[in-house]
């Protein structure tokens, strides 16, 4: 049993843990019934409710992976490149003369559906924070996009604002956007797909991970200041979309690219000139100051203690649910050396930056929170980052039991009719018009712009180059998930071999459907096993 401290306080107003109960409050954040009696059976209590929101969010599948990481887990990840694999911010290859390439892609699907511009340029800025968290300078951001008919008006509303997002936050930044793909299609009607690729330079001794390692060391927040903006986005992304029902517009977070322009370069000088001062970084992005204390307690092995009076607020009368919950933009945590904190600080406050400390690592693998000179939240650091993963059934859909392969293959009668229909397709079109809004040569580095099979960017300083793409055929991966998923990676592979490179590394970002759904989870799995395969 874990009991936990016997003086827990709830904020004002807030239901009370009975009534969380009585009311299934837990339910509208994602919990099932079944999880939320395991927390009450393992912590010997009813969860308040600022501990629900916490495990909520962390046991939301766009933070936990409960239901995918078993097929995840088969990624084939290691080789004698690979400086750091699946688990950290983001993955880092070696490539050679001490430097190495660090890239990762994310989704931003659900609050572009809602707010294209805000949900496509926060998507960015998250994506970037991953990459920099690690110690690299960004140095290029691809995307890959799939909306509906687009000659439908709701269609070109959602392009317009998501390319305009891209390029807001790119451009201001000082970020190129190099590359990239944009299907159009019937299917993403009302439920678009934007994907956001970063991609980073790294010296190997400047290589920093997500850890809260030594007993006394503080945590450091740094950035923006935390709002009401994005509370249970995470929740959000991991719940089905409907579109024609009325999304929360509070769950997406609003961005400023200016500002994380001088949290990027401030946090990468401070690596750089102080980097044996700082023992972990980490983004604060979805799940917000919950998800980045606790991981980096959890993957440490440690404990954490938070004081809360102590987080930046830009609004007043925050409670202990709100700021850990929150996904304002622009923000990490810090776990530096104690007695360091005060010169690190002075780094971002020279930069008009907030720098606080609000923590410390603590022995007993707890993940408690004050408030008011209160405790607020104490549970198991490790119960809270792992939740129990479900046992989920794969079935063949049945359109693949009764296909007839030949159905597949085009009618073809008339070359010259279907070279031209071809040709007028919105998929197949020039995308100029659009990627013409990226400023692709910022940092003057870009060889081959957008418009080609892939971006290639210089290394400066060195006579090497790197060559990258997005790539996907949904059609292929719904006639056939396993081929479609060996087709991806063979169709991103050409791409990068006609620049002349070598093709050295994969990021995937799999957006697939509700996986309680047997038929969709078996079109992940083969997915999967489709793209190992391949990789292989």
């Amino acid at each position: 049993m874990d009991h936990g401290a016997a003086n827990l306080v709830d904020a004002v107003l807030e239901p009370s843990p009975v009534e969380i109960k009585k009311q299934g409050l837990y339910k509208q954040w994602g919990l099932t019934e079944d999880e939320y009696e395991y927390i009450v059976a393992q912590i010997g209590r009813l969860p308040n409710y600022t501990e629900t929101g916490l495990f909520a969010a962390m046991w939301s599948e766009h933070c936990s992976y409960k239901k995918s990481k078993p097929v995840l887990r088969t990624f084939w990840s290691q080789n004698e490149r690979v400086l750091q694999g699946p688990g950290e911010g983001a993955g880092i290859l070696d490539i050679g003369d001490g430097q190495a390439v660090v890239f990762k892609a994310e989704s931003h699907n659900h609050p572009s559906a809602v707010e294209p511009y805000e949900g496509a340029a926060t998507g960015v800025g998250g994506i970037l924070r991953d990459i920099f968290s690690m110690g690299a300078q960004p140095i290029a951001i691809l995307d890959s996009l799939r909306f509906g008919e687009v000659t439908q008006p709701s269609t070109r509303r959602l392009v317009d604002g998501v390319i305009a997002g891209i390029a807001g936050y790119g451009n201001a930044i000082g970020i190129p956007t190099v590359g990239g793909e944009l299907v159009f299609d019937k299917a993403y009607q009302g439920n678009p797909l934007v994907n956001v690729m970063a991609v980073g330079l790294l010296d190997q001794t400047q290589m920093h991970v997500g850890k809260a390692e030594g007993i006394g060391n503080e945590v450091l927040y740094v950035g923006a200041k935390t709002g009401r903006d994005g509370i249970h986005g995470a929740t959000f992304a991991s719940a089905e979309f409907d579109s024609a029902r009325g999304q929360d517009r509070s769950a997406v977070q609003v961005g400023d690219p200016f500002l994380e322009k001088l949290v990027m370069d401030t946090t990468i000088k401070v690596m750089r000139e102080l980097g044996d001062s700082i023992i972990g970084v980490q983004d604060m992005g979805a799940a917000g100051l919950v998800s980045s204390s606790a991981e980096m307690a959890s993957k440490a092995g440690n404990g954490i203690e938070l004081d809360l009076d102590e987080v930046p607020q830009r609004e007043t009368n925050m409670t202990p649910y709100e700021l850990m919950l929150s996904e304002s933009q622009e923000r990490m945590l810090l776990v530096v050396k104690k007695g360091q904190a005060a010169k690190i600080a002075d780094y971002y406050a020279k930069a008009g930056l907030a720098a606080v400390v609000i923590g410390q690592v603590r022995a007993d693998q707890r993940y408690r929170l004050r408030f008011k000179k209160e405790i607020v939240a104490d549970v198991a650091v490790d119960f809270l980052t792992t939740p129990p993963e479900p046992v989920l059934q794969q079935r063949q859909p049945r359109r693949l039991q009764v296909v007839n392969k030949q159905q597949m293959q085009p009618d073809l009668t008339d070359a010259s009719a279907t070279f031209l229909a071809l040709l007028g397709q919105s998929s197949l079109a020039s995308k100029a018009s659009l990627y013409r809004h990226f400023d692709s040569m910022v940092r003057t580095d870009t060889v081959i712009k957008p418009g080609s099979d892939a971006a290639l960017v210089r290394v400066a300083g060195t006579k090497k180059g790197l060559a990258m793409t997005t790539d996907i055929n949904g059609r292929y991966t719904y006639l056939d998930p396993k081929e479609g998923g060996k087709r991806a990676v063979a169709e991103a592979a050409a791409n990068i071999v006609v620049t002349g490179a070598k093709p050295i590394g994969i990021t995937d970002c799999l957006n697939f459907g509700n996986p309680d759904d047997p038929t969709i989870y078996y079109e992940l799995a083969q997915s999967v096993a489709g793209i190992n395969q391949m990789a292989r």
